[in-house]
């Protein structure tokens, strides 16, 4: 026997056909023409005739306001709407630069590009230095050095977090300038 997963109640509570309850409702036709104020089995009956749906859109209204549509149509539309609109939400993510106090000028100017680059393509960019040993009882040179990178990337980016020790690690965040 198979056995089905009941999610709850759907998100969606719009009444159509059957599922309407007032005996007469306001009938929107689907090109913005009214019919009037009806009765529920005219109303259903004016819908079935034309191959459409009677949705209940505006159901707190005295006498509730009925569309006359194609309710799959206008769902499917409706998921296409929010699916692009989703599309376009920028995600901003969080790219991490690793650095260590004695970073020699090529390497540090390697990932300051790459920081830059980050910033520019809209992301947020944590950079962290790494201490290993004794390093750790000279946390200003990792404070210098986390300077020089915001100083080196201030025209695209400003600091979000500033420089903090957290055991082997300091690290800040730089978030990219809106334009």
């Amino acid at each position: 026997m198979a056995r089905f997963r009941d999610n709850g109640p759907s998100k969606d509570t719009t009444r159509i056909n059957d599922q309407i309850r007032a005996r007469e409702v306001r009938v929107v036709l689907e090109d913005g023409e009214q019919l009037g104020v009806l009765d529920i089995r005219a109303a259903l009956e004016a819908a079935a005739d034309r191959g459409l749906d009677l949705v209940e859109v505006s159901p707190n209204s005295n006498p509730p306001v009925c569309r006359v549509m194609d309710y799959g149509k206008f769902k499917y539309q409706a998921s296409k709407k929010a699916a692009e609109a989703k599309k376009k939400t920028a995600r901003v993510e969080l790219k991490e630069v690793k650095l260590r106090p004695k970073t020699e000028e090529h390497d540090y100017n390697f990932k300051v590009k790459n920081a830059r680059r980050f910033l520019e393509a809209g992301n947020k960019v944590k950079v962290t230095i790494m201490f290993r040993g004794r390093e750790v009882t000279h946390p200003e040179f990792g404070r210098r050095l986390l300077e020089r990178v915001s100083e080196d990337v201030k025209d695209l980016g400003q600091v979000e977090m500033m420089p903090r020790m957290a055991g082997r690690f300091m690290s800040m965040v730089i978030a990219p300038i809106k334009k």
